[in-house]
């Protein structure tokens, strides 16, 4: 997965000449660097992906690339629904759902979620042994893992010790949550 492209990249991607990429560049239009001592430019993935949105371009094989991903674990239907509700697909929002950790496991390989929550009322060892199986693995380090903590939690923030990393009590409001996922996002997408 190519994090940045250059003029050549952008321009196969457009199907357009690499010099009306490098006008969208200098315009400012597409926002990017140059390379330090030379006149090359480098586009960063996030910055292509909007542009192409903000022009109605289509994205091609940026398609997948474009949307957060959020895999949901043991939830029940009406907050799943909510959820939906608050982060659309018109927002770049996608949804996958599983109800056991081996499910799970086979979502999360082919999914690739950006976002995973997991209710803990499918079941608290199970719950954190996803947790703890999804952190041992290097391809989830920066995967964003949210615990429904039940009401009767004791200590919500030993949570955290299980590789969660975010914490929700219930009952909670799940706009609350909805928001706290595209404050994330939004951080996460003006870093790149």
């Amino acid at each position: 997965m190519r994090k940045v492209f250059t003029t050549g990249q952008v321009a196969k991607i457009c199907k357009v000449a690499p010099r009306t990429v490098s006008k969208w560049f200098d315009s400012g239009r597409l926002r990017g660097y140059r390379i330090p001592g030379s006149q090359d430019r480098r586009i960063p993935r996030e910055h292509l992906i909007r542009f192409l949105k903000e022009h109605g371009m289509p994205l091609g094989e940026l398609e997948e690339e474009g949307w957060h991903k959020i895999l949901i674990i043991g939830a029940e239907k009406l907050f799943i629904d909510r959820m939906k509700e608050l982060l659309p697909e018109s927002d770049d929002y996608k949804f996958e759902c599983a109800n056991s950790g081996f499910e799970a496991g086979i979502q999360a390989e082919s999914f690739h979620p950006d976002t995973i929550i997991v209710d803990l009322a499918m079941g608290r060892s199970e719950g954190l042994q996803i947790a703890q199986n999804l952190r041992r693995n290097p391809q989830y380090e920066e995967t964003l893992i949210v615990a429904l903590a039940l009401e009767d939690e004791p200590n919500p923030e030993a949570l955290l010790n299980y590789g969660f990393n975010e914490v929700f009590k219930k009952p909670f409001d799940v706009a609350l949550l909805a928001q706290r996922i595209k404050t994330l996002v939004q951080q996460k997408r003006d870093n790149l």
